[in-house]
């Protein structure tokens, strides 16, 4: 478990120093689910350092085994600011078992009180970082394919074929429209006239609706409503009608999923008509559904979208009726 946490360990030097070696020993404190000590030993812990040196520390003493931990310590002024010339730092795999770790010679004791010694107390501050065996991996960031080939769109680099579209020209990349689209494809790299034409004209579709679908070509993003402009429900079929074209499946799925969401008495007759034109059962059904409730029938039926379907599809026109007269006979 990682973990980590401070202590500000206090010696009281005056006291301890009155021992032969004497010992400092800090009230228990958790780090990471275990249970520490900071030991300190004012004359030194061994003979041979003649006394000269304050040794500092840090003991596990819950019963754990084989705890990886950062143990940092660094003497404090006499006003409280940290002495970053007296900091320490080491890693060690901690287990109940073992010994304490920490360093023999942290400190001159005549540095200490010179330096350090304030009210017979010298000030320590011990970091203990518990780190896990096995840390986490890096997280896989999100794919940004998309946003790269949305960029290259925008500035045109490498561009080698461009479309006219009423008017207005639009800069493209035969490769990633050829990966998109099998129409692409055939017409780009195939034996037609437009595989070696550097400019092509595009005939029947509107600038705005090309432009959306290019985007989607190289992003697969879709953009909001408040991006579709004026009319959301034109440019929906607009784009529909260029996914149907250029045998883009999963934008015509996604244009026919939105389009379903604006079905009303106003919109209901074009939509049907569209629906119906490229193929799209989900749609149809949810648009005989919708004609289906008499109200919105008697509504719809003095719409120029339905006066229009009634032109184009006659049939669709009759199975309109029976599905208004099934739904009003039903109790």
């Amino acid at each position: 478990m990682f973990g980590s946490g401070f202590l500000e360990f206090k010696l009281d030097y005056s006291e301890t120093m009155n021992l032969a070696i004497g010992q400092s020993v800090s009230e228990s404190f958790y780090v990471g689910g275990h249970r520490w000590r900071i030991k300190c030993y004012p004359r030194g812990d061994r003979i041979e350092h003649n006394g000269e040196y304050v040794s500092i520390f840090l003991r596990l003493v819950s019963k754990s085994e084989n705890v990886k931990a950062f143990f940092d310590v660094f003497l404090l002024h006499k006003d409280g600011t940290p002495s970053l010339l007296r900091a320490k730092r080491l890693l060690h795999v901690f287990c109940l078992s073992s010994m304490s770790r920490g360093w023999s010679q942290f400190e001159k004791r005549s540095k200490l009180e010179s330096t350090f010694l304030t009210n017979g107390l010298v000030r320590f501050m011990c970091g203990v970082v518990v780190v896990p065996d096995n840390p986490m991996p890096t997280p896989v960031p999100p794919s940004d394919i998309g946003v790269h080939l949305g960029r290259l769109l925008d500035c045109g680099d490498g561009s080698d074929v461009s479309f006219t579209v009423n008017g207005e020209m639009f800069p493209a990349h035969r490769a990633v429209l050829a990966a998109r689209s099998p129409v692409f494809k055939a017409e780009l790299f195939g034996s037609m006239a437009d595989a070696t034409m550097p400019s092509i004209t595009v005939q029947d579709i509107e600038p705005a609706a090309f432009k959306v679908m290019l985007r989607f070509m190289y992003t697969d993003s879709f953009p909001a409503d408040n991006e579709l402009g004026d009319s959301p429900t034109d440019m929906l079929q607009h784009l529909l009608a260029a996914a149907d074209r250029f045998a883009l499946d999963r934008l015509k799925l996604i244009c026919s999923l939105k389009l379903s969401e604006h079905v009303s008495v106003d919109t209901v007759g074009s939509i049907l008509v569209c629906a119906e034109t490229y193929n799209c059962p989900e749609l149809k059904n949810k648009c005989l559904d919708f004609f289906a409730v008499e109200k919105n029938f008697k509504e719809a039926a003095f719409t120029d979208g339905f006066v229009f379907l009634l032109q184009k599809f006659p049939s669709l026109a009759a199975e309109l009726r029976k599905r208004v007269v099934s739904s009003s006979v039903q109790p």
